[in-house]
């Protein structure tokens, strides 16, 4: 660790450092955080342990230079960081590190947000929406938003009524793109991904997790199509009705290689 954290003082040594990492700063540099946090989950996804290791080097490089440049400007150091986390896990653990019994796994997450809404009122936070990055991506930040609404009681029991919900909001969007105003058709989109997403959460399921394989899906037919007519040539040269055969052709084959993959797997059992 030591040995990384000199490497990043060298990087940003004013004379002998590397230029473009030295003009670098929080703004700068948060983009990047953010892309290694994602090609993170993309190694775990394709459950390449080799990837993994990498990317987690490169996510630790991104806390470090965070932390050098806090060190740079008398904020922070990263020893600060170090103990801080340490001292959050310890205090949020209490029934590992100190004498708190816990029941199950259901009471632990209890405790585990009691302790998480302490400290933001310790930090001047009152509102149950205080300290929700704005910066978050869109789907988990709605869940977010959710979660902390349902504290109170704020929620559908039940997915149910969330899909009543969702069709009401569809017949909403039809009605905004049949007035052609952008900004009511806009609107009515955000409240069908922002129901989406509750239903997501009803079903206990990450909705970023479904939208990545809803893509992979997406992207894995489609470069099947591209391989069955010779690229993306052939694709210009079939009119949408034809692409819209193949695509219904290739879909039939892959659902059917997943199914199983899957029942091989012993993900699903042969009826």
């Amino acid at each position: 660790m030591q040995q990384l954290l000199e490497i990043m003082q060298r990087l940003r040594d004013p004379e002998n450092g590397c230029p473009w990492d030295v003009e670098q700063d929080f703004s700068s540099i948060a983009p990047y955080t953010i892309e290694e946090a994602y090609e993170v989950a993309d190694a775990i996804a394709r459950g390449n342990m080799a990837d993994l290791k990498d990317e987690l080097g490169d996510l630790l490089f991104q806390v470090v230079f965070h932390a050098q440049m806090a060190s740079e400007q008398g904020s922070f150091n990263f020893k600060e960081v170090h103990q801080a986390v340490c001292e959050k896990m310890l205090r949020r653990h209490p029934h590992v590190f100190a004498n708190l019994k816990i029941k199950d796994a259901a009471h632990q997450k209890q405790v585990w947000e009691d302790y998480k809404a302490e400290e933001r009122k310790h930090k001047g936070e009152h509102s149950l929406m205080d300290g929700i990055p704005a910066g978050m991506a869109e789907l988990q930040r709605s869940v977010k938003l959710q979660k902390r609404a349902a504290k109170v009681g704020f929620d559908w029991p039940c997915a149910g009524p969330v899909m009543e919900k969702f069709d009401e909001e569809l017949a909403e969007m039809r009605m905004a793109i049949a007035s052609g105003d952008k900004d009511a058709m806009e609107d009515e989109l955000g409240d069908l991904f922002f129901v989406a997403t509750n239903l997501a959460r009803q079903l206990d399921i990450d909705p970023g997790t479904a939208l990545r394989r809803g893509n992979a899906k997406f992207e894995r037919r489609f470069r099947a199509m591209e391989d069955a007519v010779g690229g993306q040539d052939g694709l210009e040269c079939m009119g949408l009705e034809a692409m819209e055969a193949l695509w219904q052709k290739i879909k039939q084959t892959t659902d059917q290689v997943d199914a199983n993959k899957a029942f091989q797997q012993g993900l699903v059992k042969h009826e």
